[in-house]
């Protein structure tokens, strides 16, 4: 792979500065952004009030945890503008949340919050490897999705030309690969798995095209999904991390040259680890859900999101700020299966040692009587799909599974092509048990 360590005088002061310089401007602007959310957002004033705190009593950025968290639901309660802490004709963009589960997550951005969020896109390609003048090829989803726009205006921010290709139509998306001949790609990385497959089904060497940097976010994926591409293509593989309600893509990311966890941007983004269970925050280093405090958002300021995310904060290498673990689990997707906490991504690791098994796999979870019953469903490689193949292959899973996560399962292999394609992000679990 080619190296792509971008030089140390393109990368903003920030990012090199001293822990006490960042330590100075974030408390600076915590104190401004706990502010503006109390005087311009009732639900902040109600909650800074019935806890017993004001914007005054933060002394030191410690002082944080004092103040209420916000949650999801919070956003919904509120839908649609009811979180906002400027007028609505101050705010230039509106993003959503898909909203299957009934209303959609609302935020909104200022024209400071879209350059904001554009520089902070244009710093995460630059850290990945990606130089002003490179083609980036766009596959996230355009819309009232972050993550297409959001990538789109960080790439135009660096000086990129822009291939905003959004996601689906796989086909497509070879053909301008190959004909436009970018060098980045930002886009899933379950959906980079049906890019690859593509490829194969083309007859085109995948290792052969112009693509040097994947940069992939918008759901769990692990480090043996990184060598898989990375391998499939002769390209680097990094990680972006964002959520919509903090900024969308942007809020961390992965340094080429070290890619040993994503440097969170703290200079806009104030991080906390805490138990999930009691919300006592924890030292650094230690494993905890992911807490966010917007330090510079004018139209949708947040304080103490909790994100769900699972992961740990780690001192800074290739930059000076924090680095959070590359998060492989989420505490609303963790399964729990007769007392054994399970996260996708830890069937998807053992999915990958197979060379029996396609990249591709599902979660269906059912009863059993009174037991709650869990099946792995995975597609035979097309070198190895004959019926005795794909019961050795059944068998040695299966056998994997319970050997590292400690679980007895059923697994499936299906005929090539058999599972489920993702458009955007991968439907990983189908919940089959009946509710109530």
């Amino acid at each position: 792979m080619k190296d792509l360590t971008p030089s140390r005088d393109s990368l903003e002061p920030i990012e090199i500065a001293s822990i006490d310089e960042i330590r100075s401007l974030q408390l600076e602007r915590m104190k401004w952004s706990l502010r503006h959310a109390y005087e311009n957002v009732p639900m902040y004033r109600s909650r800074f009030d019935e806890q017993g705190v004001h914007p005054d009593d933060l002394k030191t950025l410690a002082d944080l945890a004092n103040f209420p968290f916000t949650y999801k639901d919070d956003l919904r309660q509120n839908y649609p503008f009811g979180l906002f802490a400027v007028p609505r004709e101050k705010i230039v963009r509106l993003h959503a949340s898909s909203g299957t589960t009934g209303k959609p997550t609302v935020v909104g951005y200022t024209k400071n919050d879209i350059d904001m969020w554009a520089s902070m896109v244009a710093r995460s390609l630059r850290a990945s490897g990606t130089k002003p003048g490179d083609v980036a090829h766009i596959a996230y989803g355009y819309g009232l999705f972050t993550g297409g726009l959001g990538a789109h205006y960080g790439a135009e921010k660096l000086g990129c030309t822009v291939v905003p290709v959004s996601g689906g139509m796989t086909e497509r998306q070879v053909m301008l690969i190959q004909d436009f001949k970018p060098t980045t790609i930002m886009v899933t990385p379950s959906y980079m798995l049906n890019i690859l497959e593509q490829f194969h089904k083309a007859g085109i060497d995948p290792r052969e095209s112009s693509l040097e940097v994947g940069i992939f976010g918008a759901e769990p994926w692990t480090n043996s999904m990184r060598e898989e591409i990375e391998t499939a293509f002769d390209m680097h593989a990094v990680d972006i991390y964002g959520l919509s309600e903090i900024l969308g893509p942007g809020v961390a990311n992965e340094c080429v040259e070290t890619k040993d966890g994503l440097h969170i941007w703290e200079d806009n983004f104030y991080p906390e680890i805490i138990d999930p269970e009691t919300g006592e925050v924890l030292p650094d280093g230690e494993m905890g859900e992911l807490v966010f405090t917007t330090l510079t958002k004018e139209g949708l300021p947040i304080i103490r999101y909790r994100t769900r995310d699972l992961t740990r904060l780690m001192p800074g290498t290739a930059r000076s700020m924090r680095r959070m673990e590359k998060v492989t689990g989420r505490s609303d997707d963790m399964i729990i299966l007769r007392g054994v906490n399970v996260f996708p991504t830890q069937i998807e690791e053992q999915v990958l040692t197979l060379d029996t098994l396609a990249p591709y796999f599902q979660i269906e979870l059912s009863k059993d009587g009174n037991m709650d019953a869990m099946k792995v469903l995975v597609e035979a490689a097309p070198n190895a799909s004959s019926d005795d193949e794909r019961a050795a292959s059944a068998k040695t899973l299966s056998q994997k599974i319970k050997d590292t996560i400690g679980i007895s399962v059923l697994t499936t292999v299906g005929e090539p092509g058999s599972v489920e394609r993702s458009q955007g992000k991968a439907r990983r679990v189908i919940d089959l048990r009946p509710k109530g």
